[in-house]
C-alpha cells in the first residue's frame, strides 16, 4: 500500500485541480459527460477497490496488532464523529429527507484511499491511515448500514439488508479479489501496480463527472445550504480530528492520520449507496458528489498546512 501511496504522489498534489475542472465541465456542460451512465459507478468503485486490494500484503495487517490502541481510537472516531456531524448538521439545516440521507450515507461510510494519498503528502503517519482505511473498509458492511438505519429508520425506510449486499459486492469482495491475486501472483502485479494511481484517479474522476452530469440542474437549483453542510461536515470532521489527536497527546503525525481520515470519507461508495439502496431518491446522490469534489480540494490545502508541522521528538 505505501508503494500505491509514493507513486499516487506525482498524480495525487494534482487530483484535487483534476476533480474540480472534471466537475464543473460535468456541471456547467452535462452533455460532455452525460455518456457516463450512473449504472457504471458500482464498476468504476470496484475497479478502484480491487486496485486496493492488489497494494494490500499480510504486512500491512501486522501494523493492527502492532498497534492495536492507534487503530481502534481511529475507527471509533470514525464511525462516531462522522455520523453524528452528519445528521446533526442536517438537523440543524432543516435539509429535506432526501437530501439528509445522502449527507448521512457520507458520514456512515469508511475513509477512502484519498485519505491515504492526503496523509502522505502531510507527512503523517501512513501506516497508521492505511491500517485504519483497512479496518474501517472491512467494519462497512455491519456498520454503515446499522448505523445508516439507527439515525434515520423513524423517518425513511432504510434497506440495510440492500445496503450490507451492496457493500460486499462493490468493496469487500473486490478488495479481496485483489488480495489474493498479489499474493499468489506478486510478479504480475508488480509490474501493473505503477498503473494503479492513474486508474484510480481516472475512476474517481469519472464517478464524479457521472454524478454531477446526471444531477447538474439539481445541484444547480439545489439551495446553497448543502453545500454549506458538505463543507462543513467536511471541515469540522478534520477539526474534532485534529483536536482529538491533541486531547490524547498523540504525536503530530498520528494527530494527522487520524485527523484526515475521520474529515475525507469515501463518498463515491455514498453516491453508489444512495443510487442503489435509496433509488427512489435521486436527489441522495447529490451530498455525496459535492463531497467528491470538497473533500480533495481541502484535503490539498490542508496538506500544505499539516506538512509544515512536525513534533520536536519526531
Amino acid at each position: 500500500m505505501k508503494l500505491l501511496i509514493k507513486q499516487y504522489f506525482a498524480v495525487g498534489k494534482y487530483m484535487s485541480l483534476i476533480v474540480l475542472i472534471i466537475a464543473l465541465s460535468a456541471l456547467l456542460a452535462p452533455k460532455t459527460c452525460s455518456w457516463i451512465s450512473l449504472s457504471w459507478i458500482n464498476w468504476l468503485l470496484m475497479i478502484i477497490m480491487f486496485g486496493m486490494g492488489l497494494t494490500l500484503k499480510f504486512e500491512d495487517f501486522k501494523f493492527i496488532f502492532a498497534r492495536p490502541k492507534d487503530v481502534i481510537i481511529g475507527c471509533i472516531a470514525q464511525f462516531t464523529i462522522m455520523p453524528i456531524l452528519a445528521f446533526a448538521l442536517s438537523k440543524i439545516f432543516n435539509l429535506d429527507p432526501a437530501l439528509t440521507v445522502g449527507v448521512v450515507l457520507v458520514g456512515t461510510c469508511p475513509g477512502g484511499t484519498s485519505s491515504n494519498v492526503i496523509t502522505y503528502l502531510s507527512r503523517g503517519d501512513v501506516a497508521l491511515s492505511v491500517s485504519m482505511t483497512s479496518v474501517n473498509t472491512l467494519l462497512a458492511p455491519i456498520l454503515t448500514p446499522t448505523i445508516t438505519y439507527l439515525l434515520l429508520s423513524t423517518t425513511i425506510h432504510v434497506d440495510i439488508i440492500s445496503m450490507f449486499i451492496s457493500i460486499i459486492t462493490v468493496v469487500i469482495i473486490p478488495i479481496i479479489l485483489g488480495f489474493i491475486v498479489n499474493k499468489f501472483f506478486s510478479n504480475f502485479t508488480k509490474k501493473i501496480v505503477k498503473m494503479l494511481p492513474l486508474v484510480s484517479v481516472i475512476g474517481i474522476c469519472l464517478i464524479v463527472a457521472s454524478v454531477v452530469s446526471h444531477n447538474s440542474m439539481k445541484i444547480l437549483t439545489t439551495s446553497s445550504v448543502v453545500f454549506i453542510v458538505v463543507i462543513l461536515h467536511n471541515l469540522l470532521g478534520y477539526l474534532l480530528g485534529f483536536s482529538l489527536g491533541k486531547i490524547l497527546k498523540l504525536k503530530a503525525s498520528k494527530t494527522k492520520a487520524i485527523s484526515i481520515e475521520i474529515g475525507m470519507q469515501n463518498s463515491g461508495l455514498a453516491t453508489s449507496l444512495a443510487h442503489t439502496a435509496f433509488s427512489s431518491l435521486s436527489i441522495a446522490t447529490v451530498p455525496g458528489a459535492i463531497f467528491s469534489i470538497w473533500h480533495n480540494i481541502s484535503g490539498a490545502f490542508l496538506a500544505n498546512i499539516y506538512s509544515v508541522w512536525t513534533d520536536k521528538k519526531e
